[in-house]
């Protein structure tokens, strides 16, 4: 379970995020939304320990990110998908991230396989598509075989058939009692696969609730109408009327 509680970041004068508190339970998938700019990265990097809180906190199973023993085969993450070091092939970089949890060689070649990468495993990261580069990242965060997953925008780039592919991943992992935080701006697919949604804006709690309870009672009933409607006074960075 990720429990985040009273989370603050400031740079300067700048409040990136602001008192922000929820839960992502154990056993579901939790949709993370917001605008750009509302602070989601960075509560995600808080979560495992790559920014450091200017207040609240923010814990994995009970315990800051830092504190977890092998953290590899507790939390699962994919924040950036081009964190591969470009002149190392797929295999390369899964083996060498294994070899810092005493993961055996077996496990690289199953999440390779998971994932899909067969046909590319000795290829350098650098040549990757933005796709294959999520599928890299998402064998990455399953390495471990951890019972948390924070994934952010994991479709990003993939084709119909890995969208689906992901959706069935991330249903699968929560039916194991697993940990799911994901991040998309695909309305229409975390429709599709979440259980929970939590949206902010500006670095604030909108809202924290299942998808029915969010999209009850909106005009045509999607997660899309309930977020826009919940977001309007929230957006940053606009664009003008197309005429």
């Amino acid at each position: 379970m990720i429990s985040v509680t009273a989370l603050t970041k400031r740079y300067g004068p700048t409040t990136a995020v602001d008192g922000l508190t929820f839960t992502a339970p154990s056993g579901a998938v939790t949709g993370f939304l917001g605008p750009n700019g509302a602070g989601k990265s960075t509560t995600m990097r808080m979560i495992v320990g790559l920014e450091r809180p200017t207040s609240g906190t923010a814990t994995v199973d009970g315990r800051p990110y830092a504190e977890l023993a092998a953290p590899l085969r507790t939390v699962g993450v994919m924040l950036d998908v081009r964190s591969a070091h470009p002149g190392r092939t797929a295999f390369r970089h899964l083996l060498a991230q294994a070899r810092t949890h005493g993961i055996p060689r077996s496990r690289v070649d199953e999440v390779i396989a998971l994932t899909g990468l067969e046909a590319v495993a000795h290829r350098r990261a650098g040549t990757f598509s933005l796709g294959m580069g999520q599928r890299l990242g998402i064998a990455g965060a399953l390495l471990g075989d951890p019972g948390t997953l924070i994934l952010d925008e994991p479709v990003n780039g993939l084709d119909p058939d890995g969208v689906l592919w992901v959706r069935d991943l991330v249903r699968r992992l929560a039916a194991e009692g697993r940990t799911v935080l994901l991040s998309s701006h695909l309305m229409h697919e975390l429709a599709l696969c979440a259980d929970r949604v939590v949206v902010i804006g500006q670095g604030r709690l909108l809202a924290d609730a299942t998808v029915p309870e969010l999209v009850d009672g909106t005009e045509g009933g999607s997660l899309e109408e309930a977020y826009l409607q919940l977001t309007a006074g929230a957006v940053q960075y606009r664009g003008g009327d197309v005429r």
